[in-house]
């Protein structure tokens, strides 16, 4: 028997509540809009992501809703996650203040590398080929490394941090924790990639099109383990947008708002 995930779906809806505080709290605050507006955009598409999940592959969806779609639910992630590596490459630019080439180009190249990971996945979506979904997760995994690598260089080597070595501290703890996951699930999505193989339609106008309304209007509601990605799925969503990102999204506008 399969096990179903209808409990955990509903109890991912209260990590609305966190965020929905998240974006209280930041909008009180004083700091730089370059750290709050990427934030709150963070947080909001979070709570969104917590109470209409969907899983792309094969248009999954819990609630059989128009709220439930997975061309919006892209749509908003894309903002947010643009946003997000944008936060943190404003982090590692802020405190460059010995203002290493290096570090500056790395931070630049998280933005670039977000952008082409967003490309990834809707070619992903729209053409249902496994193997896009694989080097969006590679190019996560890209970015989590190259930001733990300036974050150490910037906590070994700036002694005028002014209290906020603590945000180094969380990008060197998330980007070790990480990586073991994210390994294990760039080779999922390896194996699923090799396992459709190429076959596919040709990329027409025609073929762009179908997937586009697929995305926009097709919902396989399905609560079983196997459609949101088994164990891996289900620890991603929680802490993706339920606790670990926002709270350290949280932390790292509390710190500058202290400025």
């Amino acid at each position: 028997m399969r096990r179903d995930y209808s409990t955990f779906l509903w109890l991912l809806k209260l990590g609305a509540l966190p965020n929905l505080y998240f974006v209280l709290c930041t909008a009180a605050l004083r700091a730089d809009p370059y750290i709050v507006v990427p934030a709150q955009t963070f947080f909001a598409v979070s709570i969104y992501r917590c109470v209409f999940p969907v899983h792309y592959e094969h248009f999954v969806v819990f609630h059989d809703s128009v709220w439930s779609s997975v061309f919006a639910t892209r749509l908003l992630a894309t903002f947010s996650e643009v946003a997000y590596i944008f936060l943190l490459a404003h982090v590692l630019q802020r405190l460059n203040v010995h203002n290493a080439a290096w570090v500056n180009a790395v931070a630049w190249l998280m933005v670039l590398q977000v952008v082409v990971c967003q490309v990834c996945v809707w070619v992903a979506i729209l053409t249902e080929r496994f193997r896009f979904y694989f080097y969006e997760e590679l190019g996560w995994g890209l970015m989590y490394a190259a930001n733990a690598i300036a974050s150490a260089y910037l906590y070994l080597t700036v002694d005028t941090l002014a209290g906020k070595e603590t945000l180094l501290q969380l990008n060197l703890i998330f980007g070790v924790g990480y990586m073991p996951f994210q390994i294990v699930n760039v080779w999922k999505v390896y194996v699923q990639a090799k396992q459709q193989g190429d076959a596919g339609e040709p990329w027409t106008v025609e073929r762009w099109a179908t997937g586009l309304r697929r995305a926009i209007h097709m919902k396989n509601r399905r609560t079983d383990a196997v459609a949101w990605g088994g164990l891996v799925g289900a620890i991603w969503m929680a802490g993706y947008w339920a606790t670990l990102l926002p709270m350290w999204v949280y932390c790292i506008v509390r710190v500058f708002a202290t400025d």
